[in-house]
């Protein structure tokens, strides 16, 4: 049994037949970093590509996501035994007046699958609690979702609240959601601006790397 066949049974979210392979990987022995990198970690990157192509959409994004969370949680134990770290701590919310939660749900799983370990926030997220966030866990991302025309300026008011409160220049902050754009990305100084979730969780790890 190969690490590429946890990968590709991840890809078709067969959560059951996931838990079955990682536990028999454990098993045989392989160490919990490799299944997780080179099983659930590429599976998840590999679908991500094709989410991005326009081969899979949300629902098979989303069944994948649930084969991930069942097979990272058998291997939580091990993870801790063997050291590993997450490659870097991602801060996610919807922002204030907006309860949109899809887009940044999708994001936050392919962060996960990334290898961040991600603090979601939640939605309607006012700036005090993103700055409250960066405080408390030391993030080097902080992603603002916006759906709505209406709540875009609130992530401009989070990063004057990061800027006021002296946080701005130790996180990249990244912006996405329907109207935003890159012409409004550089017109608020955020970092980043990504169209899609799995374009979210390259540009959060070539900020880490």
């Amino acid at each position: 049994m190969s690490l590429a066949t946890i990968s590709e049974v991840l890809q078709k979210g067969n959560s059951k037949e996931v838990v079955r392979l990682v536990e028999e990987s454990l098993a045989a022995g392989v160490s919990a970093q490799d299944i997780l990198d080179q099983g659930l970690l590429k599976g998840m990157g590999e679908l991500g590509t094709r989410f991005k192509n326009g081969e899979v959409f949300v629902p098979e994004v989303l069944v994948a996501a649930r084969a991930l969370n069942r097979g990272t949680e058998v291997l939580k134990a091990k993870l801790v035994e063997e050291g590993v770290k997450p490659i870097g701590k991602v801060v996610i919310g919807t922002v204030k007046g907006d309860l949109h939660d899809i887009g940044k749900n999708l994001v936050k799983m392919m962060m996960e699958g990334a290898g961040f370990e991600v603090i979601d926030l939640g939605v309607d997220v006012d700036e005090e609690k993103f700055v409250e966030a960066v405080r408390t866990h030391s993030p080097q991302v902080v992603a603002l979702s916006s759906l709505l025309t209406t709540t875009m300026n609130q992530q401009q008011a989070v990063i004057e609240a990061l800027k006021a409160a002296g946080l701005r220049d130790q996180v990249k902050i990244m912006i996405g959601g329907a109207p935003i754009t890159q012409s409004f990305c550089d017109e608020i100084k955020a970092d980043a601006y990504t169209p899609d979730a799995a374009s979210a969780a390259e540009v959060a790890r070539a900020f880490v790397a």
